[in-house]
């Protein structure tokens, strides 16, 4: 036991005084952030402005479509029809010309057929629906007049019925919209965070007993410590070196919403009654704030408990099949016909929790996070919408007398595979390291 201390030590300062890991632990946050911001300026660096000139032969559309930042209508007379079109090629300043041909007999299918747009250059997909929108509004609004329908009483009948949903197993907690899309974005990210690092560090752990093995360094090694001792503490050192990154992350990510949570409650404060109506007006940054506030109304201690036994576990389960693969084989070019046995599950647990969002407690949802090649993502997927007691411990030991069991299997593979050379493994061997 004391081996594996201080294998496990000795794993884990090596990792964690490296400067690379020093910087992606503290940056990393903040990369991710700058990342999804240079997504969103190049989705804006790639927006344009486009002037369309209007020819309504009817005068029915005139004054009905609205010009904004990023499209522009200009009513001109019909008169100019032909010469606009020709002289369009070689004007930059305009980019089409819309023929809203006259409207007879009230035939809106004529007038479909004959509505054309003519373009100097390719418009976007967005711009042309954008522009088939405004027009079937100003019909909308003209058949509403025909039918004698005031616009306001469309509207009344257009209005959304908004259903309060109240958790009698929560101790009658209203759960509204926007705190079921957080507990999926929170479902979702924890879900992939669980299943990116697992694999991660996981071959990270093949890797690193792959390298001492070809580099013969393990020989020198096991004449200390027996080689069982060797794979545990490199598997608990690298956990550990995770596990300090995710509570270095979860610790700021804790602050952040704090942050933005204190500046929510000011708000709110100056809001006359906390109206829906007044919030829904807030723009991005106060929309944040109440987003970190009901981030901050969940059941953390619990969340982040289930998170770290699972994360722990599942990492523990899943390192020791890439620990012994990695004593098995003897390059990397071998590793992959036996990583995705190791792959697989974890993939197929991943994807099938995406299923879960709309109904976390159906069946499959129950049997992803109780089997224990899928539970370490499936449950954390489950976790932010409450998971009864009887489930947690009935999939947690099964999950951790799973671990226990893999440990001995890959012990037993790791104990003769990290001493054989030259030879490469077949299922055949394997299955002969493991009897022995």
């Amino acid at each position: 036991m004391n081996n594996i201390f201080l294998i496990t030590k000795r794993e884990f300062l090596t990792q964690v005084k490296k400067k690379s890991f020093i910087i992606l632990t503290l940056l990393a946050p903040l990369m991710i952030i700058a990342f999804g911001a240079v997504i969103g300026l190049m989705f804006k660096a790639n927006e344009s402005h486009n002037v369309i000139q209007v020819v309504d032969k009817s005068g029915l559309f005139k004054g009905q479509m609205k010009s904004d930042d990023k499209l522009n209508y200009i009513f001109i007379a019909d008169a100019n029809e032909n010469a606009k079109i020709n002289a369009l090629k070689d004007d930059e300043s305009l980019n089409g010309i819309l023929i809203l041909p006259e409207l007879k007999n009230h035939n809106y299918d004529e007038l479909e057929k004959n509505t054309r747009l003519v373009v100097n250059s390719k418009i976007g997909f967005d711009t042309k629906q954008r522009i088939v929108s405004d027009i079937a509004n100003v019909i909308k609004k003209e058949k509403m007049k025909q039918l004698g329908i005031a616009e306001t009483q469309l509207d009344n009948l257009d209005k959304n019925f908004s259903l309060k949903t109240i958790n009698v197993s929560e101790n009658n907690k209203e759960d509204s919209d926007l705190a079921f899309g957080v507990k999926t974005g929170l479902s979702m990210v924890l879900m992939y965070v669980t299943f990116m690092f697992i694999i991660i560090y996981g071959v990270r752990v093949m890797r690193s007993v792959l390298e001492e093995k070809n580099n013969r360094v393990v020989e020198i090694i096991i004449s200390s410590v027996k080689p069982f001792e060797l794979m545990m503490g490199k598997i608990l050192g690298v956990t550990m070196v995770a596990l300090t990154q995710f509570i270095i992350w979860i610790t700021m990510s804790i602050i952040g919403a704090l942050i933005l949570n204190t500046g929510f409650s000011s708000i709110q404060k100056n809001i006359p009654g906390g109206s829906e109506e007044m919030m829904s007006k807030l723009d991005i940054a106060q929309i944040a704030t109440q987003i970190s506030h009901s981030l901050l109304e969940l059941n953390f201690p619990l969340i982040i408990f289930v998170f770290i036994i699972y994360f722990l576990l599942g990492y523990i389960f899943y390192s020791s099949i890439y620990a012994a693969i990695g004593s098995a084989v003897d390059n990397e070019t071998e590793t992959q016909q036996f990583t995705l046995f190791a792959i697989l599950p974890l993939t197929l647990g991943m994807y099938g929790s995406f299923s879960l969002m709309n109904n976390p407690d159906g069946p499959l949802g129950f049997w992803l996070s109780i089997i224990p090649f899928t539970s370490p993502v499936a449950m954390i997927a489950r976790i932010p919408f409450g998971v009864p007691v009887w489930q947690l411990i009935l999939s947690i030991t099964l999950l951790l007398g799973t671990t226990v069991f893999m440990i001995f299997l890959a012990g037993k593979i790791y104990r003769v595979g990290i001493l054989m050379y030259g030879n490469k493994a077949t299922m055949k061997e394997l299955w002969k390291w493991i009897k022995g």
